[in-house]
């Protein structure tokens, strides 16, 4: 979904405690949400490890895919743009949902984020814009380098070429993989090189 810079779009929300709210958003015309059959695979896979994850939404433009974690039990969401509407979007939906507590809404760039930052998170929202396929490229080697890197992060492109690539080169191993349209989504897990990622998702213990 793309929209007119200064417009305004609206997502719905299709699982979880807040499954069929709607919320606004407003941006560039980058903007294009995952898409809802996408997100209902994407946490299909994640149900195991979902529940009181920490996440991160970078990137995170409509905030789409962060909020459908909280909504479907995830701890905490920290929701990354550059965009001054885009935030005043992200932060007037976490108050829509009354989710003030869980949501954390930062302007300013991400890998200047990722620099400064001593939080460490369970699942990474990766959805850079397709017009700059080096961001995804970047994004996942600093993430790679980070002291505690994610569990799991969840990356888009506009094909399985390049997501493969940029997996394989930062040092991140696709799990799992699905096609919608013109869109590539794809889990990927720290490449553990000699190790076999196939029972890689596991329940936490969370106590």
């Amino acid at each position: 979904m793309t929209q007119q810079k200064g417009s305004s779009q609206q997502v719905r929300i299709i699982g979880g405690k807040w499954r069929g709210q709607k919320l606004r958003f407003s941006g560039d015309a980058s903007l294009r949400p995952t898409l809802g059959r996408t997100r209902e695979t994407l946490f299909n896979w994640l149900r195991p490890v979902i529940r009181e994850a920490r996440c991160l939404d970078a990137f995170a433009g409509s905030g789409i895919l962060g909020f459908e974690a909280l909504s479907q039990g995830a701890a905490s969401a920290v929701f990354i743009d550059q965009n001054p509407q885009t935030t005043r979007s992200l932060a007037a939906s976490a108050e829509k949902l009354n989710a003030q507590t869980q949501c954390e809404v930062i302007k300013t760039d991400f890998f200047a984020y990722l620099r400064r930052t001593t939080a460490t998170f369970d699942i990474v929202f990766l959805d850079p814009p397709f017009s700059q396929p080096q961001l995804l490229n970047q994004a996942l080697t600093q993430l790679n380098q980070n002291p505690t890197p994610a569990e799991y992060i969840y990356a888009e492109s506009k094909s399985l070429e390049v997501l493969t690539w940029a997996a394989q080169s930062t040092g991140w191993a696709i799990y799992k993989q699905t096609q919608t349209g013109n869109t590539t989504g794809a889990l990927l897990t720290p490449d553990l090189q000699h190790g076999d990622t196939k029972d890689k998702i596991r329940v936490r213990n969370n106590t």
